[in-house]
């Protein structure tokens, strides 16, 4: 083991850089891997560690902190305590309830467990309101306690056809809450419910089922930083899915489409611009063979969900320029779910700051801010730009910031 895997960074007088080089070591997490969560160069990050570089700026700490699961800043600065929680947001008011009800065993409950038809009508019911509602998660956090437990009864209680049925409904359950959990300090319960929506899936030998939690399985990988068994998932899922799609339903296809973009994300991240924009071409594709109004319930794959895509892969590939133009080609207003929307104009934000276009991007977190408040509170992404922005000299700069900070909840 390396001579910085052995330092404790809190009991040890060491500097920032060599902070973030044990951590970073003990994660056994490569430099490459850390510069890509973070976007910045493996050479940035060496430079950093060895001291040639000086201490980030908070922001930029802030996003090692996240990266690296660190839980307070002084873990990296040696300084005064800050819990990383004050910056990041607290969890939503729902949050405990939600692991209550993921992490109960329901062995002593004897009432019966609904029919499956009612179960699939509640679970759509809490899709539709979750598109809808610009407080998503609250809608979302009150549902899913019941919808738990409802469907952890159904798989035990059948048998059968109807328990594969039920493995099916109670792998989406655990799909819907892990878009509750999305950017909230409960990586643990995301990572449970992901792993769990996946047993389910498999069980249900349901191959739309089997693509959805195949689509949010790689996600988790992807911001944990492990791109490697990201793609393993998107490859292996695709390729049961080929079979499928001659003959099979349109949300299969979809689901197969938006494993294909999920593909070019990871392939972004790594700086595969190539590549990248490859499997964004075969998603493109894709919808050319939906209707001009499909939309896929879950992951939002469509005609409309393409040009938005397309801003995020030029922000994953560091490309300002390009990821303004993409951001000015795509219309939010053709995007039917509220939170998607919302998380677009946070996306192009993120363009137009890349692109040291400041005040355009926090006229788009405003524009998120009015489309869906529970996106833009628990987007890490969106609180980092704000949070540049609190420290800028310019004070109209400021001002805006500082209005969108109290209104996402930053620091407060």
């Amino acid at each position: 083991m390396s001579d910085a895997a052995n330092h404790d960074p809190v009991a040890e007088p060491l500097s920032v850089g060599l902070r973030l080089k044990v951590l970073r070591t003990r994660r056994g997490m490569s430099r490459e891997v850390l510069a890509g969560l973070v976007g910045r160069s493996p050479s940035w990050v060496k430079a950093v560690e060895s001291g040639r570089l000086g201490t980030p700026k908070l922001s930029m700490l802030l996003q090692l902190a996240e990266a690296l699961r660190v839980q307070d800043l002084a873990e990296l600065t040696g300084n005064q305590s800050i819990p990383v929680q004050v910056f990041n947001g607290p969890g939503h008011d729902r949050l405990l309830a939600v692991r209550v009800a993921v992490n109960a065993v329901p062995i002593t409950t004897s009432r019966p467990a609904p029919r499956i038809a009612h179960l699939r009508a509640r679970l759509d019911r809490a899709w539709t309101a979750r598109h809808s509602a610009p407080n998503h998660r609250e809608v979302v956090g009150r549902l899913l306690p019941s919808l738990i437990e409802d469907a952890q009864l159904a798989v035990r209680q059948n048998e059968g056809a109807d328990r594969r049925a039920s493995q099916a409904v109670l792998a989406e359950v655990y799909a819907l809450a892990q878009f509750f959990l999305a950017y909230q300090p409960a990586q643990d319960l995301l990572w449970r419910v992901a792993e769990r929506s996946m047993i389910a899936a498999l069980e249900s030998d349901d191959p739309h089922v089997i693509g959805i939690a195949a689509w949010l399985m790689t996600q988790a990988h992807r911001d944990a930083g492990d791109w490697d068994a990201a793609d393993v998932v998107t490859t292996e899922t695709s390729r049961a899915l080929d079979g499928r799609l001659s003959d099979g339903t349109d949300d299969i296809l979809a689901i197969w489409g938006a494993l294909q973009f999920e593909s070019g994300y990871t392939a972004a991240r790594r700086g595969e611009l190539g590549n990248a924009w490859r499997h964004w071409d075969t998603a493109c594709a894709v919808t050319q063979r939906l209707s001009e109004t499909y939309y896929h319930p879950i992951t939002s794959f469509s005609r409309a969900i393409m040009s938005a895509h397309a801003v995020t892969l030029a922000v994953e590939l560091r490309s300002g320029g390009e990821s303004v133009r993409q951001a000015d080609r795509a219309q939010a207003d053709v995007i039917p779910s509220r939170p998607r929307r919302a998380r677009h104009h946070i996306e192009q934000a993120r363009a137009y700051h890349l692109d040291s276009q400041p005040e355009a991007a926090l006229r788009l977190l405003d524009a998120a801010q009015e489309t869906a408040s529970e996106t833009i509170r628990y987007n890490h992404y969106a609180r980092r730009i704000i949070l540049e922005e609190l420290d800028v000299r310019e004070r109209s700069r400021r001002e805006h910031a500082s209005e969108l900070a109290r209104k996402v909840g930053l620091l407060a």
